[in-house]
């Protein structure tokens, strides 16, 4: 029963090495051809670990439950092992292929609303706070007509990535 739970516990030092050193093993074998994406799926650092450690732990448990030898034991945690890494295998792809959204940009913004803080003058600049992303922020404005603070307006064109131009709404 040492001996798988030595497995059980180096498959769990297995897996927290594979956290720390992330990517380690994969770049030692670049510019190998053979080995080029290896380490990136079946053989990668989780997946060996869920192996080994569920190969480990449950021979430990078929011995420590029952009066099977060595051999089924070791049957019975190589199936769990597999399921483990299995399972493993599954969710790093899951994870690796999850993308996020596509960030905001500046063009986005055109025809969304928002109000003046700071009154903008005739050809000249104020500022409005748009939600960009679901967030307040602000950016300087410049419209062709006066417009009041606190009114409400709407993007006609981005100037810069901190600058819009704006036109009053009409009520």
């Amino acid at each position: 029963m040492t001996w798988f739970l030595g497995l059980g516990i180096a498959g769990v030092v297995l897996l927290v090495l594979s956290l720390v050193l992330d990517g380690v093993l994969e770049g030692l074998f670049d510019g190998v051809g053979a080995l080029d994406g290896l380490f990136d799926g079946l053989l990668s650092l989780p997946v060996i670990a869920g192996f080994v450690s569920m190969l480990g732990f449950g021979g430990a448990i078929v011995l420590g439950t029952t009066d099977l030898g060595a051999g089924p034991a070791t049957a019975v945690g190589a199936v769990a092992g597999g399921g483990a890494a299995w399972l493993t295998w599954k969710l790093t792809r899951a994870l690796m292929r999850d993308q996020t959204a596509v960030a905001p940009r500046g063009d986005d913004l055109v025809g969304s609303a928002g109000t003046v803080v700071t009154a903008i003058p005739v050809d000249g600049y104020g500022e409005v706070l748009l939600q960009l992303a679901g967030q307040p922020t602000k950016f300087s404005a410049k419209s062709a007509i006066a417009v009041a603070r606190g009114a409400e307006v709407w993007v006609a064109d981005i100037l810069s990535p901190t600058s819009v131009e704006v036109r009053a709404v009409d009520r």
